[in-house]
């Protein structure tokens, strides 16, 4: 069996479509529930203070990238001292729609990347799987976004989880070709997360060869997490085992589950890169599994 490469370790105003635009015509149905495993997060608004005290700036910043070896996969690996030509990250500035996410897995505190995401309740952020779960395994505890981070400052907010939202495929076998995850935010103050920061529409069953702007918060060397940066290109095809999208791109852990854009709308997150293989990250298509799981999340 081929060897996949592991998680990416460390270890702008909304588009203008509307969501129902985003959605390619003819997208297949969305799947049937079985396809969707959602977990309730918190229940309270005393537990969601208890998550914000937590997040200590000293703990947010010493969160690590989580890395995770898995059939030869590499979580938005990059490489230390890369990003060379095309593949290239730049430092873009800081908007609210992406953000930083923090959480727990296994007693240790770890960061990844998120979107603020349109939807009917107005509370998605989109991120990667194995960011809120370890695909197989245990949901993520103490899950907040941050959007705007820059610096250790959090200017629109700690929002806190309130579901989980993941597709069945991760959830119960880490299939890096469905490593897509929901997060639904409480409301804070009467407000919901996207009408503070601004959203993006999500699309699905676009196609291949689309030109992305891929957006992260990479943590790992050459990069510190501390701001938000950007890569630009047009994505090919993985061959070597996924379904997954492949894109030039030198960020590293920490950019887990950035979104990326094509057309205004969200189609695709950092997921993984594979050993051996440098600057390049991949990201899973989003199909009828995905659809359905974001429904899900759109409505709890």
């Amino acid at each position: 069996m081929r060897k996949f490469s592991t998680l990416l370790k460390a270890g702008a105003a909304a588009g203008a479509l509307a969501l129902t635009m985003a959605v390619a015509p003819g997208a297949g149905a969305a799947p049937s529930d079985r396809a969707v495993e959602m977990h309730q997060a918190t229940t309270s608004e005393s537990q969601r203070q208890q998550i914000r005290n937590y997040w200590t700036p000293a703990r947010m910043e010493a969160a690590i990238p989580r890395g995770q070896g898995q059939n030869g996969h590499e979580v938005a690996k990059g490489k230390p001292g890369g990003g060379g030509g095309a593949a290239a990250a730049v430092k873009v500035a800081e908007t609210p729609e992406f953000g930083k996410v923090f959480f727990t897995l296994g007693g240790t505190n770890y960061v990844c990347s998120g979107t603020a995401t349109q939807s009917s309740n107005a509370d998605v952020v989109t991120t990667a799987g194995h960011c809120l779960n370890e695909g197989p395994g245990a949901y993520a505890t103490n899950f907040i976004f941050v959007p705007a981070y820059a610096n250790g400052s959090a200017p629109y907010g700690e929002w806190v989880a309130e579901n989980l939202v993941t597709t069945t495929q991760w959830r119960t076998a880490g299939d890096f070709n469905h490593d897509v995850g929901f997060a639904v935010m409480a409301e804070q103050g009467g407000q919901s997360l996207t009408q503070v920061t601004g959203s993006y529409p999500i699309a699905f069953n676009l196609g291949y060869n689309l030109a992305f702007e891929a957006y992260g918060y990479p943590a790992a060397r050459p990069y510190d997490g501390q701001g938000l940066w950007k890569c630009s290109g047009t994505a090919g095809v993985d061959t070597r085992g996924t379904t997954d999208h492949r894109l030039p791109c030198s960020m590293t852990g920490g950019s887990s589950g950035g979104g990326w854009i094509t057309g205004g709308a969200l189609n695709s997150v950092n997921s993984f890169g594979y050993r051996g293989e440098k600057d390049v990250m991949y990201g899973p298509y989003f199909g009828s599994v995905e659809q359905g799981v974001y429904g899900t999340a759109a409505t709890s």
